[in-house]
């Protein structure tokens, strides 16, 4: 059985395709969104030379999805077209709302769990996870169902090269999100890393390249140290760094934007083990049943490494954010058995906006009601 949905999104896309419609690719800002990202590209390609597409995906520090900042840039490169959300939108209620109000179509493929509802102003959604859905394996990372997306476009005009190298990117992003290797996922990530490292894409094959295998105890060690290097990169103007390399086709220039991408991850382990070390000591000294802490000045993008860190030492549930003006954004991780999303089920009334996995998600919320989450948290874990 098909993943609801799926068939008329793909169907949405190539009638954007041959009405000459503007297409926005709206992508979450990790290794899973990124690769959603190229595979959809890549595929629209495929179909029409003369597509007009533009790509985007949030800045860290603006808030989870397509948030307000994010929408409001878009409509300064352009007033209308059709806005594909991969790896996020589904509890982008509001923002998706504005969006259609301002001239937009909007489609949400997203892998997370819906809230109590879909955006209803979306005009299809594809999550495995929503009402109605009767697929058996609904585990899929986002990459994994873009995939399936660009299977359902493409048709027989996939070729074999196209999907080996499809295949890739899905092994680096469903590895990147830790989806389980069950199922569809463990083909894929089978089928993907078999001849990664010389791979048909000059970019993966630069960043192998540039890394020495004697350096890594195995295959999956070395893709930890390429998807650590992709997750690290920096972003302008709403463009990820990682997007714009993974579609390089000259060699020498992708090696030479690989050691960049490596130079900075390094920096980033480097930071993320400072900031872990320093709550490591803070928190060895209380007692609370979960780890809940903020900061004006700690960077958004390293706080999903921190919180795993702090949550295999303590195995408690970690709740982490960066603090902004008025409101604040934040990362949870929690050990095996519990379920974040669920844990802010029980107090999303003191949320601006919250999703993600059992075992990670995110939350944005007011700066007025951190002391009140934190009380109901703690409550709800006891």
């Amino acid at each position: 059985m098909k993943i609801k949905n799926i068939e008329k999104v793909a169907e949405r896309i190539i009638k954007a395709t041959k009405n000459k419609e503007r297409i926005i690719i709206y992508g979450d800002s990790d290794m899973d969104g990124i690769s959603s990202m190229i595979i959809l590209k890549e595929t629209i390609d495929n179909i029409s030379k003369d597509n007009d597409i533009l790509a985007f995906s949030p800045m860290r520090n603006d808030g989870h999805g397509l948030n307000s900042k994010a929408l409001e840039f878009i409509k300064s490169k352009t007033k209308e077209g059709l806005i594909i959300t991969l790896d996020c939108g589904i509890t982008n209620f509001e923002e998706i709302k504005d969006a259609k109000k301002s001239g937009f179509s909007i489609v949400v493929v997203d892998h997370h769990k819906p809230l109590d509802f879909v955006p209803e102003d979306a005009e299809i959604v594809v999550a495995p996870k929503q009402e109605g859905d009767e697929t058996l394996f609904k585990e899929y990372a986002n990459v994994g169902l873009t995939f399936k997306l660009a299977e359902e476009i493409l048709k027989d005009k996939m070729s074999p090269m196209l999907r080996e190298s499809f295949l890739e990117l899905v092994a680096l992003g469903t590895i990147s999100d830790m989806m389980i290797e069950e199922g569809e996922n463990k083909e894929w990530i089978e089928e993907g890393l078999k001849k990664i490292e010389m791979s048909n894409r000059p970019s993966i094959r630069a960043i192998f390249s540039i890394l020495n295998p004697m350096d890594f105890t195995s295959k999956r060690d070395m893709v930890s140290k390429v998807n650590s290097a992709l997750n690290s990169s920096s972003m302008n103007e709403y463009v990820h760094k990682t997007y714009l390399f993974l579609l390089e086709n000259d060699f020498d220039r992708a090696v030479e934007t690989a050691k960049e991408l490596i130079d900075e991850s390094n920096k980033k382990q480097r930071e993320v083990a400072q900031l872990t070390n320093e709550l490591i000591e803070k928190f060895s000294k209380e007692e609370s049943n979960i780890i809940f802490d903020g900061s004006y000045f700690w960077k958004g993008e390293y706080l999903g490494a921190v919180a795993s860190r702090l949550c295999n030492f303590f195995n408690k549930p970690v709740f982490i954010y960066r603090k902004g003006e008025e409101n604040s954004r934040g990362t949870v991780r929690v050990p095996k058995g519990f379920d974040a999303v669920k844990a802010m089920d029980s107090c999303k009334n003191l949320l601006l906006m919250y999703g993600g996995h059992p075992p990670a998600a995110g939350f944005t919320i007011k700066n007025g009601n951190i002391d009140l989450f934190k009380e109901s948290l703690i409550k709800y874990f006891n």
